[in-house]
């Protein structure tokens, strides 16, 4: 059995642990708060830039632009995988790596080549153990206060990619945010632009409600001339999004991983002030036979 100040000592760190713990879900708490208003700002902007832009595309047709017209034979592959550059946030960075190595898995199988843009440590250093082509990447982004230029920035270097033929298509790796509980990692199309009604699945009667009703836009200048300049920064916007809510879900991931933590230091103090207090109970047992026995030795 550990002895009195063993135990003790033990008692100790883990109520130091505990007050780390409790500061990171309180950071991580007033971090969420403001990420969390900026991505429910950005969000149904983001939304109805896509749906907009992807309507009037079309009905442009996909020889407006070279952003829209998909290659007929796919073989190189780019992705941007978002992740934080810290841990302690749980599940968060090892879901998201779990998602992009079984898109690498699946473009690998069918013949492509796969190259990757980081955005967090985490990505990139995963990237470096699987021996990846990194072509850029980008450290102190998520988590943290970033503008619509960095975006901006990311995104054109991924259009000229494109437009260039080093890349067939772009996919995003990253964590949508659907609730405190819930940030489940995405895989979504950047490159080409996905366009509206040319997806070739069977709709549901909600959306050819929805598609029924929704308005014709009159564009002015010409739609042609519109596209060319709106569809890149259609890119600028859906990564500016994606980050958002990847630093949202971080924060979230954190809070819940921190509250976890602050948790199981609380059992784990119960648990070890049980253990002092039998080893307490069993010493001061030891001391009373001594003193009984000692004292039955005299009366003898």
């Amino acid at each position: 059995m550990a002895s009195l100040q063993e135990v003790k000592s033990k008692i100790n760190g883990v109520k130091k642990t505990k007050q780390i713990t409790r500061a990171m879900n309180m950071v991580a708490a007033s971090k969420l708060r403001g990420a969390q208003s900026a991505m429910e700002a950005f969000r149904p902007y983001a939304e109805k830039f896509a749906e907009v832009l992807g309507n009037i595309a079309g009905k442009a047709g996909d020889d407006v632009s070279p952003l829209l017209v998909e290659r007929e034979e796919v073989n190189n592959v780019h992705a941007v995988l978002l992740t934080s550059d810290r841990g302690l946030c749980g599940g968060f960075n090892t879901n998201l790596i779990e998602k992009a190595e079984a898109f690498k898995e699946e473009q690998v199988s069918a013949g492509k080549n796969i190259s990757f843009t980081n955005f967090g440590k985490k990505g990139r250093d995963w990237c470096r153990r699987e021996k990846l082509t990194i072509v850029d990447e980008y450290i102190g982004v998520v988590g943290a206060k970033f503008g619509f230029n960095t975006a901006s920035t990311s995104a054109q270097k991924l259009i000229d990619g494109f437009l260039n033929g080093d890349y067939d298509e772009v996919h995003i790796v990253y964590a949508q945010f659907l609730g405190m509980a819930n940030q489940p990692p995405t895989v979504r199309q950047l490159l080409p632009i996905p366009v509206i009604g040319e997806t070739g699945e069977s709709e549901s009667a909600a959306d050819e409600e929805e598609q029924a009703y929704m308005a014709e836009h009159i564009c002015e200048p010409s739609p042609d001339e519109l596209l060319n300049t709106m569809l890149p920064r259609n890119i600028y916007i859906q990564l500016y999004n994606a980050l958002l809510e990847t630093s949202t879900s971080e924060h979230a991931s954190r809070m819940r991983a921190m509250d976890n933590a602050t948790k199981a230091c609380d059992d784990m103090i119960d648990s070890l002030t049980l253990a002092y207090n039998k080893a307490r109970q069993a010493e001061i047992t030891m001391e009373l036979m001594d003193i009984v026995g000692g004292a039955e030795a005299l009366r003898g």
